[in-house]
């Protein structure tokens, strides 16, 4: 049976981009999102990709989708790819900003991560994608202290997934994205150009998670060519 890869936030931009590329290198790849139309369209471009429509920040719905998975031979990758970004200033932040930073960035891929433990075969590699803005040291930028917060904290995730794990040879690894062309960065941002595309981003990512738990675990990589968003 084919190996099996689970992308988050596929339904769009680099998560979109990351499931086609793992499908076309013969991963059997469960394309999860919330929005159910495009998560099926991208599921009819490969009979490699399964769609689960899936409410991350919904217990009940994560226990659905595990449910569902065990159908499969087991989980080989994880790419905690859903996220989402307030562009707001720190004054203007309300608590329920921050919560919502928090449960859509860090929350959702400690639950479905947790939940997936006894489905990981051996020698899975679970990548998380973070944000440079989530970088310790990087320059930051007014309007994302929440964002970044959530994101650093996705990244120490990252470190201790790795420690916990390593009984099973469970690698986790984060990649710390700089400013890349999507959806969710325009509506953020309107009028952006970044240095890359979704395209570039998900086939590199894509690769990454086939083949660098040979050479990482528990790192905290930044990918970006300027600095980060």
């Amino acid at each position: 049976m084919s190996q099996v890869a689970i992308v988050t936030g596929a339904s769009r931009g680099i998560g979109r981009e990351i499931s086609k590329n793992l499908a076309q290198d013969g991963y059997h790849t469960i394309a999860v999102a919330r929005s159910k139309q495009p998560l099926q369209e991208l599921a009819n471009t490969s009979e490699n990709i399964t769609a689960i429509p899936t409410d991350l920040t919904d217990q009940n719905a994560v226990g659905t989708l595990v449910n569902l998975v065990n159908d499969f031979s087991g989980v080989d990758i994880l790419i905690n790819n859903a996220g989402a970004l307030i562009n707001k200033s720190f004054k203007d932040l309300t608590l329920d900003d921050w919560r919502s930073q928090i449960e859509s960035n860090l929350i959702s891929a400690i639950h479905i991560t947790k939940e997936l433990l006894p489905q990981f075969n051996r020698d899975a590699h679970i990548v998380n994608i973070s944000s440079m803005g989530g970088f310790q040291g990087s320059t930051k930028f007014p309007g994302l202290a929440a964002y970044s917060v959530s994101k650093g904290a996705l990244s120490i995730l990252t470190e201790c997934l790795a420690v916990e794990l390593s009984d099973k040879n469970i690698k986790a690894n984060a990649l710390c994205l700089g400013a890349v062309q999507t959806e969710m960065l325009e509506e953020a941002f309107p009028g952006i150009e970044a240095p890359l595309s979704a395209s570039d981003m998900g086939s590199y990512i894509a690769k990454f998670a086939v083949e660098a738990s040979a050479f990482y675990n528990g790192r905290i990589l930044p990918v970006a060519l300027e600095d980060p968003e």
